[in-house]
């Protein structure tokens, strides 16, 4: 037997004998393991991996996704223009283009010491909750900051003042490992600066959060809320310290309460609202679910600003673009795992459960058979997300509440496609805001419930420390 596979060997014994008696032990990968979008996943691993359409859309409906795509890439201009497909951005924005901040579809990043503008990360606003705002609580989810809105824009249109600059400094914090290693993170310390309307309210609430990768976002929009559900009451009943709890948001369409489960604390409800709501805030488009710019009753200059709307009163993003973009964000496919029968990979997969990381990054669903799109029904797809929310500790917290998400609280991401981020996006900044420069600093993050599984992983050992990256990477 050749050395490698020995050592290997040696290191399943070694799991064998110290994984929790519940633990599943992995020997080879399991049947469609490979597939973690089911029969839409593609076959792609380059720089384009995660722009893809779903493996099993038709040639026909491929045209729909290209024009949606088209949409999503090609950046909007301001107001009056001759591209009036395409004008109306601003008057305050964060960007003029989706694909600014989903780097090829991928994730985003915080700003650079050198950079101008933050990009493709935002900054969320709000103040504390108070029961004379009940009724905006109930349909934001948070009372906005007074001046400067929901959302932080450090960009705007001629003759209308930005909201101001965004900085990102660190401090370094060191994590010890149980054999003597050290690793070095960085706590990110939020700046902002030369304010565009005076000063902001005393106890604003600031929380810094990256664009995630667009992959697979059809298909978690059509696992089935009884699935999400039974999960969350699945950990209530273990009594193992994972309390997994689905936030409850507004559905702007519905009119009513709804389950969340898109953005970092499950803040929105389904794919189109997000999308509307990303026009809005970063791209400052009306729509006609949100017909209104993102402008305060303080920033004068912003209301009165020149707008895209049609002659009728039409909104700068048409429903037909709207549908195109929500079908585009929809159908884009999940790249396949890559080696996942390697001995390593293996035992990393092994070491991720002994940990207990599976209890919030829940490996496997199947969707619904009515999903929204008939590629993406019946599909049994391994996402490692239960879209629920966990209180991940103070060291993570932004202390800022959205619906019932509190200031510790972040849904779990999904994992699928996180080793194809270099690849992708160019960089291996991870969390809601960037702060870990690579996946191994991310998993040290962990707290509040995932403060056993952080304590396992400090535990590991080089070799074991590798695999468990081996294993992640696969994904």
């Amino acid at each position: 037997m050749p050395r490698s596979l020995l050592r290997w060997s040696a290191l399943f014994m070694a799991l064998s004998l110290s994984a929790c008696d519940d633990a599943p032990r992995f020997t080879q990968a399991e049947p469609g393991e490979a597939r973690s979008g089911g029969e839409a996943t593609v076959r792609k691993s380059d720089q384009n991996a995660f722009s893809m359409p779903s493996a099993n859309l038709s040639p026909t409906r491929r045209l729909d996704f290209s024009v949606g795509n088209s949409f999503f890439r090609s950046p909007w201009v301001i107001a009056p223009s001759t591209t009036t497909a395409r004008d109306g951005l601003g008057p305050l924005f964060n960007t003029n283009g989706c694909q600014n901040c989903h780097i090829k579809d991928g994730r985003g990043h915080p700003p650079t010491p050198d950079s101008d503008n933050a990009v493709s990360m935002l900054v969320r606003l709000s103040i504390p909750n108070e029961p004379a705002y009940a009724k905006v609580i109930e349909q934001l989810g948070i009372v906005p900051e007074p001046v400067y809105g929901g959302q932080f824009q450090d960009m705007a249109v001629p003759g209308v003042a930005p909201e101001g600059k965004v900085r990102v400094e660190y401090e370094p914090l060191t994590v010890r490992f149980k054999d003597g290693s050290e690793v070095e993170l960085r706590k990110p310390k939020l700046q902002i600066t030369q304010l565009g309307y005076g000063p902001m309210h005393p106890d604003t609430r600031f929380s810094a959060r990256v664009a995630p990768p667009m992959i697979g976002l059809g298909l978690l929009e059509a696992i089935p809320e009884a699935a999400i559900l039974a999960n969350a009451q699945a950990q209530a009943k273990a009594g193992n310290g994972i309390a997994g709890r689905p936030n409850r948001v507004w559905d702007d369409a519905q009119q009513k309460t709804v389950l969340g489960r898109f953005g970092w604390k499950a803040g929105q409800p389904n794919l189109n609202q997000q999308n509307v709501h990303a026009f809005s805030g970063d791209m400052g488009l009306t729509t006609s679910l949100r017909p209104f710019d993102d402008c305060t009753d303080a920033q004068t200059a912003c209301k009165q600003a020149p707008n895209g709307n049609g002659p009728d009163g039409e909104p700068e993003v048409s429903d037909n673009i709207l549908r195109l973009v929500l079908f585009y964000s929809r159908n884009l496919g999940v790249p396949a795992r890559r080696d996942v029968g390697s001995p390593q990979v293996l035992a990393g997969k092994n070491l991720f459960y002994q940990a207990g990381c599976q209890s919030c990054h829940t490996p496997q669903f199947t969707t619904a058979a009515n999903a929204a799109e008939p590629e993406l029904a019946n599909q049994v797809i391994r996402p490692y997300s239960d879209l629920l929310l966990h209180d991940m500790g103070e060291g993570l917290a932004d202390n800022r509440s959205e619906f019932q998400a509190g200031g510790r609280d972040w849904r779990t991401p999904p994992l699928w496609g996180i080793g194809l981020t270099q690849t992708v996006s160019g960089h291996t900044q991870f969390l809601h805001d960037g702060r870990a420069r690579n996946l191994l600093e991310a998993v040290l993050w962990h707290g509040g419930e995932a403060r056993a599984a952080q304590q396992q992983v400090l535990s590991f050992n080089a070799e074991q420390r590798a695999a468990l990256l081996a294993f992640l990477n696969s994904l």
